[in-house]
């Protein structure tokens, strides 16, 4: 990678698949972006450039270096391979981290709560998974497939939608009279299966039509 994709990336800003780090100050709170990453569609770090895109280069490479890597091992479950890369722009060296898109999902991160997390990536924030999304993870790298019965609460499901446009659990679980947990588990097959789709805000989740 080139000064010039850099800057590119940086004139871009942050997103779904870009981060900035100005410095590694915590296993836990990079363990958490690179999970996220991970668990999408994989990502880049930055390492020197600060949030308002200045680049403000490592002032420790190796330091930056053996903290990336102790969160990936020791931070994430299972645990990630990040590639570095290291490129001098404008004099100032901007170390790149790479993180694959997993066939091994969902990820866990450790958080400084002590407890393991699943975190998807938001726009430009890492943000925590629900159950649902957590569920739709752990079968999206099955050869297995899904195979839906249409009952009535499916058909209650696709019918709600093809007026109102999006539900969300607590909504389906009132129109149709059922348990949080049987509501999740209908949902869960109809996103595997391509029918209906997920959308996290960091504020709600909601379901909408394919």
């Amino acid at each position: 990678m080139r000064a010039g994709d850099i800057k590119k990336l940086i004139f871009e800003g942050e997103g779904v698949t870009l981060d900035f780090k100005k410095t590694i100050t915590s296993c836990e709170k990079i363990a958490r972006t690179m999970t996220a990453f991970a668990n999408n569609k994989g990502g880049r770090l930055l390492i020197g450039v600060a949030d308002d895109g200045s680049i403000k280069g490592v002032k420790s490479e190796d330091e930056e270096r053996y903290m990336i890597t102790k969160a990936a091992q020791f931070f994430i479950r299972p645990a990630i391979e990040p590639k570095f890369e290291e490129v001098y722009v404008d004099d100032k060296l901007v170390l790149t981290v790479e993180i694959p898109e997993s066939d091994s999902k969902p990820h866990y991160g450790l958080a400084e709560d002590g407890k393991w997390w699943v975190y998807v990536r938001v726009k430009d924030k890492s943000v925590l998974a629900s159950k649902i999304v957590v569920d739709v993870l752990k079968h999206s790298t099955d050869d297995k497939g899904v195979l839906i019965e249409y009952s009535a609460s499916e058909k209650a499901l696709l019918e709600y939608l093809q007026k109102m446009e999006r539900i969300n659990v607590k909504e389906y679980c009132m129109l149709q009279k059922l348990s949080r947990r049987n509501a999740q588990r209908i949902i869960v097959n109809m996103v595997l299966s391509g029918v209906i789709r997920v959308h996290t805000t960091e504020k709600e989740e909601y379901y909408t039509a394919a």
